[in-house]
Formats: structure tokens, C-alpha cells, sequence
């Protein structure tokens, strides 16, 4: 494609949080570097998006074919198509020199339009098994980014595309000060969920803390919930007498953990990465229908590494209860992970991403 500029780049992204957190993060960076960015992403991407004006969003929805019905993978495929279209016209308008593709259904089509205008693009990986729009991407993308030391399902063959550059994280969880004065008096729990923990973290971990309560444990419980569980939950924390707040979605989720001396959330890549750099020890329950179990392959893995306690949706009532108390009774065990969590670090994961970004203009500079 003729005229492309050499400071526009698009970040192409799926429109749930553990894709479109990440992406904002990367957009800030690159802005701060002169870059002119822009995010595609899905309506779905506006929930996270829409209160940060420094970053242009442009909507492009699409789909994934699953499932064996015929008519909806049609419906799937026919979205697809269109919205490979909407990203040609895109891309065509804006004529960028690099395309950042950040995972999920929504990246897949942007990436398909760059590749058929001859637009290089880069792929970014952060669980430990490759998602399935970056798996079927992979041939085509000029470098596949990746968090850990590690990830699943890529093939031998394009092995020599992995640059590990760590998490894609927010400047305040980066610059992130932890407290020096931890595990002491109360134990605070900040438990984190959104729709997909809603049911069992509203149901099932609130009889967990009353029993915890019964046996003189004195916990305090900051719990993030869906609007629909507030009065549920205030009325059945006060009736059992635990100190509580409740919130609901929130961009400023910093000031929490900043609160926290043990965390319970579920396994996505983006939450956990998080805590592992803001060193704050947690509890990782992983979601049991993600999609190629890829928050159980997150949670085994670190969970090995020492940065983490696992327990699986199933062994709740029977694991978390001891769990709680043991870590009241020794607050050590605590502060052994903690040691853990001080051997990895993501501070340098702009610079090698600004590597990558240079040898691409080195290479179109020197082709000229």
C-alpha cells in the first residue's frame, strides 16, 4: 500500500478486559513516543474504553465460528467477511505502517486486512497457550509477542517468531509501591470478579468468610461485584458481622490493591500479571469453561512458579476455608510468596517492544 506513514500504528484488539487493558496500556506508551494510535476494537471493548478520550477507539464487530451448527457458523463466517471489508476500508483511510494484534475474534479480521494490504503485523500473546485468532494468525504475523518464558500450542516451525517482552501492564501497576507494613492485625481479602465469577464468587466464597467468622478469624472483605449482588451482599456481610466494601467495575483498581493482603480472583492472564508485579499474594480460581482450559494452564504455571496459591471452582468449599487460616495463623506464608513474586518483573516490557517496532522501520527504511 502507497503513502503509509511511518508514525501511525493500529492496535487491534478483542473486546474483553484481559485484551483491551492491555491494549490501552500499549496505546499510551506508543503515544508518549510519538506515535499516532489508534485502538480497533468490538462494542464490547466500549465498557472498558469509553471513559479514556487521549486514545481514538474505532468500533469493528465481528465473530468466531464454533460450535457444529451449520446456520451459525455461516451467520459467523458471513460477519467475518464483512468485517474483514470494514477493516480494508480502515486501514486503507488511515494507512499505517504496523499493526499490533492483541488477541481475541475482534483482532482476527484487522490483521487478515493488513496482511492483504501488505501491512506488517505483530501478534501479543499473554496467557501460556496460544489463543485461536493468534494461532491461526501466527504464519502470517512477522513476530509473536509473549509474557512468559513459555507458552503452548505453537508449532516448531515458528518458534523463530517468539520475542519474550513480559506483560503488557498500566504504568501504575509498573511504578506500583507495595505496602512495607503487610499481614499485620485483620487480614484484608480483596476478592476480584466479573460476570464469569459473579455466581460463585457472590454465592459461594461469602458462606466461606462466615465460617471463617465463626472460628474467630477476623477478616475484612473488599469484594468487587456485579450491581445486582450490592444489597445481597452488604445485608448478608453486616448480618454475619464482617467489615465489607463492595464495588462494582472500576478503572481505579490500584487503590484496591493497594488495600489487599491476599487477593482471590480468577486465572486470566492480564489480572494475574498484575498482582504478581504489585507483589500482593493471591488465590487463583480458575474460570472451569475458558476457552481451551487456558486459565487452568495460567494457574498450573504459576502456581509451579511460587507466585500463587490454586484452588479449582470444585475444591472451594473443602480448600479455601484451611487455606484462610492457616494464612491468618502464619503470615509468613505470605510473605514467602511475596519472595516468589520479587523474581519476575515487566518494567522492561516497552522497551523490547520498541525494539521490535524500530527493526520494522529499519527494515522498510533500508528497502526503500
Amino acid at each position: 500500500m502507497k503513502n503509509i506513514s511511518e508514525n501511525k500504528i493500529i492496535i487491534a484488539t478483542g473486546g474483553t478486559g484481559g485484551h483491551v487493558i492491555p491494549a490501552y496500556s500499549l496505546a499510551k506508551d506508543l503515544i508518549k513516543k510519538n506515535f499516532d494510535v489508534k485502538i480497533i476494537t468490538d462494542s464490547r471493548g466500549l465498557v472498558f474504553l469509553e471513559k479514556f478520550k487521549d486514545v481514538k477507539l474505532i468500533i469493528n464487530n465481528s465473530s468466531t465460528v464454533y460450535g457444529k451448527n451449520i446456520l451459525k457458523i455461516l451467520f459467523s463466517s458471513i460477519r467475518i467477511i464483512i468485517s474483514v471489508i470494514n477493516s480494508l476500508i480502515i486501514l486503507f483511510r488511515i494507512k499505517p505502517f504496523l499493526i499490533f494484534g492483541m488477541g481475541g475474534y475482534a483482532s482476527f479480521p484487522v490483521c487478515i486486512a493488513a496482511k492483504l494490504l501488505k501491512i506488517p503485523f505483530i501478534i501479543y500473546e499473554n496467557n501460556l497457550l496460544i489463543g485461536k485468532s493468534n494461532k491461526y494468525l501466527l504464519p502470517l504475523a512477522r513476530k509473536i509477542l509473549i509474557s512468559y518464558d513459555e507458552i503452548e500450542g505453537l508449532s516448531e516451525k515458528f518458534k523463530n517468531k517468539i520475542v519474550r517482552t513480559g506483560n503488557i501492564l498500566r504504568e501504575e501497576i509498573l511504578n506500583f509501591i507495595p505496602k512495607s507494613s503487610k499481614f499485620n492485625n485483620n487480614l484484608k481479602i480483596l476478592v476480584l470478579g466479573g460476570s464469569q465469577a459473579a455466581k460463585v464468587f457472590g454465592e459461594v466464597l461469602p458462606t466461606v468468610f462466615e465460617k471463617c467468622k465463626q472460628q474467630g478469624i477476623d477478616l475484612e472483605i473488599i469484594q468487587q461485584c456485579i450491581k445486582s449482588q450490592n444489597d445481597y451482599l452488604a445485608m448478608f456481610y453486616k448480618k454475619i458481622g464482617i467489615k465489607f466494601e463492595l464495588f462494582n467495575f472500576t478503572n481505579e483498581i490500584v487503590s484496591y490493591y493497594a488495600k489487599a493482603d491476599l487477593v482471590i480472583t480468577r486465572s486470566g492472564s492480564s489480572v494475574t500479571a498484575e498482582l504478581i508485579n504489585c507483589k500482593i499474594p493471591f488465590i487463583s480460581i480458575p474460570y472451569p469453561f475458558s476457552a481451551d482450559s487456558h486459565q487452568e494452564k495460567n494457574a498450573n504455571y504459576l502456581e509451579k512458579k511460587g507466585y500463587c496459591f490454586l484452588i479449582r471452582e470444585n475444591e472451594i468449599q473443602e480448600k479455601l476455608f484451611f487455606l484462610i487460616k492457616s494464612v491468618n495463623q502464619d503470615r509468613e506464608i505470605l510473605n514467602n510468596i511475596v519472595k516468589k513474586q520479587l523474581n519476575h518483573t515487566d518494567k522492561n516490557v516497552f522497551s523490547v517492544i520498541s525494539n521490535e517496532i524500530k527493526i520494522i522501520l529499519d527494515e522498510k527504511n533500508s528497502a526503500r
